[in-house]
């Protein structure tokens, strides 16, 4: 049951977030194209229900053969000038919409996190292989209330709040995922 209820609004937020936001992918493409030349999309393996990778698909909002860090840094010099406001917008993952229509994540859900991060916070962090009991999620209860992570106590802290999710969640805390999400949207605090 609450499997359906999820995939419900699941498939209503790929329906309405992909028409609403078509004209800001299609002007995206061509920004990227513009500043950076290379791929429109980036595309990585991240870990997925049961600790399974699949390849998440965002907007490329760095420069191609940048140097690797898996960390982004204040005022990081491989993101490109609209690669920043992507990421400040949120707009960088709308292309996780396929993903969500695909059932790899859902709309909501413990965020999604690169393989390499894992296998390092899995070593370091206890119980961090439990929020791979539900599918990940482009947002979720961590993002709107923790700022964004940067290291590994970052994801420690965000851990706690993955955790609650999973154990209580409800279509109210849905819901309030959902609002308090456009909140940092539109307020452009870090997700």
């Amino acid at each position: 049951k609450n499997y359906l209820a999820k995939r419900f609004i699941d498939w209503l937020a790929v329906l309405l977030l992909g028409l609403v936001t078509l004209p800001v992918m299609i002007f995206s493409v061509l920004k990227i194209k513009k500043e950076s030349p290379g791929s429109t999309f980036f595309k990585q393996s991240r870990v997925g229900l049961g600790g399974e990778n699949f390849m998440a698909v965002k907007f490329r909002s760095m420069h191609e053969n940048a140097k690797f860090n898996p960390y982004t840094q204040a005022e990081d010099p491989r993101i490109f000038p609209w690669g920043n406001f992507m990421r400040k917008s949120r707009v960088d993952e709308l292309p996780q919409l396929w993903n969500v229509a695909k059932g790899d994540m859902h709309l909501l859900g413990p965020r999604t996190e690169w393989d390499i991060l894992v296998a390092g916070y899995e070593k370091e962090i206890p119980y961090y292989h439990e929020r791979h009991l539900v599918r990940p999620g482009i947002s979720g209860w961590a993002q709107v209330l923790y700022p964004y992570g940067a290291n590994t106590e970052d994801a420690r802290q965000k851990l706690m709040y993955d955790l609650y999710y999973i154990k209580h969640w409800s279509i109210w805390l849905e819901l309030e995922t959902i609002i308090r999400t456009v909140g940092v949207v539109l307020g452009k605090k870090g997700l």
